[in-house]
């Protein structure tokens, strides 16, 4: 298996999912704007604020339930190809959604259609950065996750710009135009090394999942970090109307959470690099938490909810800066597309229901959403607990330097990048005499 270059072409890839990322991750970010435009006006009679949440989730939730197809279609077929049904689906969606006059066809269009294309893009291209890099790889993939947080930053006001001024149909086919033209630009300049890396043919065996309760607990983390990024995401724009806010003042909310969130993610995977992965990992997964028990529940105006809102925003989005490198810690870069492609199906269910089960943990009063609030800050809380007893499994894994003078490649690359700064120093020393550098 040869070693990622570290750099190089590298980076443009990173460059091109990042922008990617922007405009299909991006708009979906941007749904809080939707979903409170949708909640304070009558477009659809016979929507409900239930309705609303299941669109927004199923347009994350479908993009994961896709996982399988994608790997399928990535493997038969090719990077291109599947990236290319992914932009036309998106595309085709965002025009349905235009052209919407019925709930159950915003069902069809903003949540199933534009999920299945979103899917085929982001589970495509998920696997790339570490593929490219090694020492690096935390810093590009945090660099590229950050892309989601600039298109939602860049389509939160946008959105809520045109919404006011168009309406929802020609706003839909407006994002529906510069996502196509953005995203072929993307398609063009994104290469994989899948036969460089003999990524393409290896698979998890299944009595391997059942007996590696690393991989459960990798899984945990991934169930509820969803879960609470859900209800985060999707509601602090409707926060922002349940304190009195105007639209615009809860559309400046979601872009300083997604500001937050471009900040966070690249400088996230910096310190993940120095510090180690799952050390990183664990930290802002629990300080999630905190702040949403603490600063959220205590925000009763505009300037403490965007607070909230940028400093959530920095490491609420842990999960997915942090997905894919640690997958590769987990189980090996080899492993690595069969392990995420399977904690995308884990991940269908809390990004289905969990903004529909926080608008249901609504109460009535002057604190309408502190239960939400609890909700969420509990669910990051015993995310932090499965990374962190992650973390014990890893340092329990390390090489001793009593070990057997051959390792294989993956493991040979786990040395040079591993997770536990303070067995940084010695891992590295012992593969380079081992290897006799």
């Amino acid at each position: 298996m040869e070693a990622p270059p570290d750099g190089g072409y590298g980076w443009v890839v990173v460059g091109a999912i990042f922008w990617n990322n922007a405009h299909h991750w991006g708009l979906v970010s941007s749904y809080g704007v939707f979903l409170a435009y949708f909640l304070s006006n009558s477009d659809f009679t016979e929507g409900t604020s239930l309705d609303y949440a299941f669109i927004g989730g199923l347009s994350a939730s479908q993009a994961l339930l896709m996982a399988p197809l994608a790997s399928v279609i990535n493997r038969r077929y090719g990077l291109k190809v599947a990236m290319s049904l992914g932009v036309i689906l998106e595309t085709a969606a965002l025009l349905g959604a235009s052209w919407s006059t019925k709930v159950w066809q915003l069902y069809l269009s903003q949540g199933v259609c534009f999920g299945w294309g979103l899917g085929l893009q982001y589970v495509s291209t998920i696997p790339l950065i570490p593929q490219w890099f090694a020492r690096h790889r935390s810093l590009a993939a945090g660099l590229a996750a950050a892309g989601s947080g600039t298109g939602g930053l860049i389509y939160s006001l946008g959105s809520n710009a045109m919404l006011e001024r168009f309406g929802y149909g020609w706003t839909y086919r407006i994002l529906a135009v510069v996502q196509l033209v953005v995203n072929c630009v993307c398609l063009l300049l994104i290469r994989d090394r899948n036969e460089m890396t003999g990524t393409k043919t290896s698979n998890l065996k299944i009595s391997d999942i059942f007996k590696r309760y690393e991989l459960w607990l990798f899984w945990g983390w991934s169930f509820l970090s969803i879960m609470g990024f859900m209800i985060i995401w999707y509601s602090l724009g409707d926060f922002a109307r349940s304190l009195g806010l105007s639209s615009h003042q809860g559309s400046v909310v979601t872009a300083v959470m997604n500001l937050g969130t471009i900040i966070g993610r690249s400088g996230t995977g910096c310190v993940s690099d120095h510090l180690g992965r799952m050390n990183t990992a664990s930290f802002a997964t629990f300080i999630t938490g905190v702040l949403c028990l603490v600063l959220w529940t205590l925000a009763q105006s505009y300037a403490a909810t965007l607070c909230f809102a940028f400093f959530g925003g920095l490491v609420f989005g842990t999960f997915w800066m942090a997905v894919a490198p640690l997958a590769a810690e987990v189980v090996g870069l080899r492993y690595m597309p069969s392990c995420l492609t399977l904690t995308w199906v884990v991940c269908v269910i809390p990004a289905t229901f969990g903004e529909a089960i926080g608008l249901k943990l609504r109460t009535s009063g002057d604190r309408e959403y502190l239960h939400v609030q609890l909700f969420a800050g509990f669910m990051y809380i015993g995310a932090s607990i499965c990374v962190f007893m992650l973390r014990t499994w890893k340092m329990s894994t390390l090489p001793e330097p009593s070990s057997e003078p051959h390792i294989s490649a993956d493991s040979k690359e786990t040395a040079i990048v591993s997770v536990e700064a303070n067995d940084r120093r010695s891992t590295l020393k012992h593969w380079m005499k081992l290897n006799k550098v």
